[in-house]
């Protein structure tokens, strides 16, 4: 762990701070909207709900369950496979910014689960028309969990919150070695 300190201190040496923080402030600023409002979309929504539909075609092959599911893996899985490619880069304020879009990613997913015994958001589907399924309502059926999708949505809401934070703190511990190391290259 000290050896990937250390890794992260070397990175931010002579990097501009000025031009991460703006990143870190809409981070900031996401968070604060979605502990407001929890139906709230930021702006990396339309990336989110592309990589939600490509996830159901990635998964269709593994039958109709893994096919509804696919959806909010790839999703997530995308993401997190993100930060581990900025991690071999390594690219350490990447890292940090895709935290907070992973967070956004969680905020969503909980507000469908959340969503799954009402059943009143707008769905959207690539093939359209009236079959279109409620994921979470089918998931959770299926699981015998529907009656406890409000317990799951807090507890995927929670997490959001926890990678979100995550994000910023490491970002602004990054852009305080930048600030400290200024100057040196």
């Amino acid at each position: 762990m000290s050896n990937l300190r250390e890794s992260a201190v070397e990175w931010s040496r002579g990097r501009n701070f000025f031009l991460r923080l703006p990143l870190l402030l809409w981070m900031l600023y996401a968070l604060i909207r979605h502990l407001s409002n929890p139906e709230y979309q930021s702006i990396i929504k339309p990336l989110n709900l592309g990589l939600h539909e490509l996830g159901h075609f990635v998964f269709m092959g593994l039958g109709e369950f893994w096919g509804i599911a696919g959806g909010t893996i790839f999703q997530v899985l995308i993401p997190v496979a993100s930060v581990f490619m900025f991690l071999r880069q390594p690219d350490f304020f990447a890292i940090a910014f895709t935290l907070g879009w992973l967070s956004t990613n969680f905020f969503d997913v909980a507000t469908y689960i959340g969503d799954a015994m009402e059943m009143t958001l707008p769905l959207v589907s690539p093939f359209g028309g009236d079959n279109t399924i409620h994921d979470w309502n089918y998931l959770l059926a299926r699981m015998n969990l529907l009656e406890r999708c409000q317990a799951i949505s807090n507890l995927v809401r929670f997490l959001g919150v926890l990678t979100m934070l995550a994000g910023i703190i490491f970002g602004f511990w990054l852009l305080i070695q930048m600030w400290r190391t200024r100057g040196e290259t």
